[in-house]
């Protein structure tokens, strides 16, 4: 087979159609706004995918103690988003009697075991989905783990309408629901990667992980919308989400450029994003000639080298940003899988919310994670210091999660406000790792030119992390039965070793920093004139 063909098989089939019915291709910036739609939407899909089990946690496991109200919703902010009323058949009665084998009295443990469970099978299957990123088609392996997660997610819900009570049923479909999830983070990444440079990459990774808390936002209304018809439907709908995101990614999402025609800029992925103002120029230069696209790569999605396991983690900076991202998960996946039933079971202003107000005001601590990752993305640009932003955002989250528990039941107004400031330094650096950060380390200078490491660190990273996100739902679990209270000084003591871990990458930041404008003096007494050009790292 000719290295012409063997691009064009990888060519989506849908942008074959578009040049067909079109007659001439788009330009490289035009991919580049369909790989960034494509992507968002399809990790936002994940999400919803993940949202169910914190939405449906209350009607599982009903609290005994928590008085039901006369059917009124007690927070206007309910009458916004939820128009059905509640009825003796129908929310109310599920939540006298729970879901068995939930409603027990270990049912917050067995609520805890089913989210470990999945996050578990998530962090493992990552490292194994990272390496298989880099070494198969990436479009291919990000569609069979979003319809895999569909499937699986959706039977999972099935189980209310098949009235089953046995643990270990939805146990396992957590599980295999958790390793085809795996293949998400890794995949969308390292496409990011191969697309963009480095300049602005904190910004561009910002806004374009705001996927994470739109697709939470997005999960929580289609869970909680669904809730009064069964909890089954909470499941089932989302699952349908992913699947028809799955569908899209297969048929609109080029991985590579050179999977549609278009040379990796500059020859290798570490010297693409030296020169990211001249990126654009080259690959056009090289490729489009006379209206027609250069198929000659050979540089596609199955063609390039990966790198392994052991070899990725010896890049500087990659373990001390993997265990920040162990305890930076750690908070941020307790309030994902936690943050409804704590918000039903907590009396605000003098009044306890229903289930479904708990999970779509749950959403307003993803408002205010999308803008602590675009804020952490743009400082950590503006800075050129990941490290010193990151760890800046943990230390900020501490007194935010204090003030959001002690003042937090004052009003709904003051509830709403401390949620999105604690959202936003808590997601902040949790977007900043997993995104900015993890693609400048696949595409760091000790890499060969010809290595692809993007997915592999990406896998490390966010792999590790995905352990905290696992233990801290858990944890949970078993601590809440002790006192909220007790929660929230294991989130704030997480928020604090995270920031510590990246000590000595922000002493050396802080450093650089330093020692630039010492250099830079000493440069203009040693030559008896200013210097008014910039360094050439400074120009980058």
């Amino acid at each position: 087979m000719s290295r012409s063909s063997d691009t064009t098989r990888r060519t989506p089939p849908g942008i074959l159609l578009m040049r067909s019915i079109r007659g001439k291709d788009w330009r490289f910036s035009t991919y580049r706004y369909v790989v960034l739609f494509v992507t968002f939407i399809a990790y936002a899909c994940y999400h919803a995918s993940r949202k169910p089990t914190s939405i449906v946690k209350s009607v599982l496991y009903p609290d005994p103690n928590r008085p039901l109200g006369n059917g009124q919703y007690p927070w206007p902010i309910a009458n916004v988003f939820i128009k059905e009323k509640f009825s003796d058949t129908g929310i109310n009665r599920m939540r006298n009697k729970g879901w068995a084998p939930f409603n027990g009295p270990d049912g917050t443990s067995k609520l805890g075991e089913i989210d470990v469970a999945f996050l578990a099978c998530y962090s493992l299957g990552m490292y194994v989905a990272g390496h298989l990123g880099d070494t198969l088609d990436l479009r291919l392996f990000l569609t069979t783990g979003m319809i895999g997660s569909g499937i699986f997610v959706g039977i999972f819900g099935m189980g209310y309408f098949w009235n089953v009570h046995v643990f270990w049923f939805y146990l396992v479909m957590q599980m295999v629901a958790g390793l085809f999830q795996a293949t998400g983070w890794p995949s969308v990444v390292a496409v990011i990667g191969n697309w963009f440079g480095k300049r602005k990459r904190g910004l561009i990774m910002g806004i374009w992980n705001a996927h994470t808390s739109v697709g939470n936002i997005t999960g929580s209304l289609l869970a909680a919308s669904v809730l009064n018809y069964g909890w089954g439907w909470s499941f089932i709908v989302p699952g349908a989400l992913i699947v028809m995101g799955g569908i899209l990614v297969y048929f609109f999402l080029p991985a590579y450029p050179e999977d549609i025609g278009f040379t990796c800029p500059q020859g290798s992925a570490t010297n693409a994003v030296a020169e990211p103002n001249d990126e654009e120029a080259q690959i056009s230069k090289r490729n489009v000639v006379g209206g027609e696209i250069n198929t000659a790569s050979s540089n596609g999605s199955v063609r390039r080298k990966s790198v392994g396991l052991l070899e990725a983690c010896s890049i500087p900076g990659v373990i001390p940003f993997a265990l920040c991202l162990f305890f930076a998960k750690l908070v941020a996946y307790t309030f994902l899988y936690w943050l409804p039933f704590y918000l039903s079971q907590t009396e605000i202003g003098g009044e306890y919310v229903s289930v479904k107000s708990a999970g779509n005001l749950s959403t307003l601590f993803d408002v205010g994670g999308i803008v602590g990752g675009i804020l952490a993305g743009y400082m950590s640009d503006k800075l050129n210091a990941r490290a010193i932003t990151a760890a800046s955002f943990m230390y900020a989250a501490i007194p935010s999660m204090l003030l959001y528990r002690t003042y937090g039941s004052i009003s709904k107004t003051v509830n709403i406000v401390l949620m999105m400031t604690a959202g936003l330094f808590i997601n902040g650096p949790y977007a900043l790792i997993t995104t900015a950060v993890s693609a400048d380390l696949g595409t760091h200078s000790s890499l060969r030119g010809d290595s692809r490491a993007l997915a592999t660190v990406t896998a490390i990273i966010d792999g590790t992390g995905s352990m905290g996100a696992a233990l801290g739902p858990l944890l949970t679990g078993f601590i809440s039965t002790k006192g909220w209270d007790a929660v929230f000084v294991m989130l704030m003591i997480g928020a604090l070793v995270a920031g510590l871990l990246l000590s000595r990458l922000v002493i050396a930041e802080l450093s650089e920093k330093t020692c630039k404008p010492m250099s830079q003096s000493s440069g203009q007494q040693s030559i008896g004139a200013p210097v008014t050009q910039p360094l050439l790292s400074d120009r980058r």
